[in-house]
């Protein structure tokens, strides 16, 4: 997509790795869209002068009825979706408070390292699955 003066329009997506006990949350997405049905990392579109973190923590509230300690910064995962292109800024989350319950989900996993390529994924997610993984076995190789 492009704005008058000819730029292409980029819009921003927060997403979390939320990791407890070696393990990473992934989510079902249920809405009726082409992505039903897929896992993901929890997260959201941000909104209008609100930062990644922000939106993070909002969404995993909206998404998931959790507060959650933003961590580190993980990595991007770029991808064009119906002619808009998205940054997916994904983020560590080790903490949270809260007991979790789905309004936007179907199910949630928690799922292993070397497990996560065992779901289907959106194709945003798959290089981040791809990471994490490669991260894991070079922590297990130390």
């Amino acid at each position: 997509m492009q704005n008058l003066n000819n730029q292409v329009v980029r819009k921003n997506i927060a997403a979390a790795i939320i990791e407890k006990d070696g393990r990473f949350l992934i989510a079902q997405r249920a809405k009726d869209d082409s992505l039903k049905g897929l896992w993901e990392f929890p997260g959201g579109k941000v909104e209008n002068n609100e930062s990644l973190e922000d939106c993070l923590r909002r969404e995993l509230y909206e998404e998931l009825n959790i507060h959650a300690t933003v961590a580190e910064y993980y990595c991007v995962s770029s991808f064009e979706h119906n002619n808009i292109f998205y940054d997916m800024h994904l983020f560590k989350v080790y903490n949270y408070q809260g007991q979790m319950q789905l309004h936007e989900h179907a199910a949630i996993a928690w799922v292993s390292a070397m497990d996560l390529s065992n779901y289907d994924y959106p194709q945003p997610d798959l290089p981040v699955v791809e990471l994490l993984q490669k991260d894991y076995l070079q922590q297990s190789n130390l």
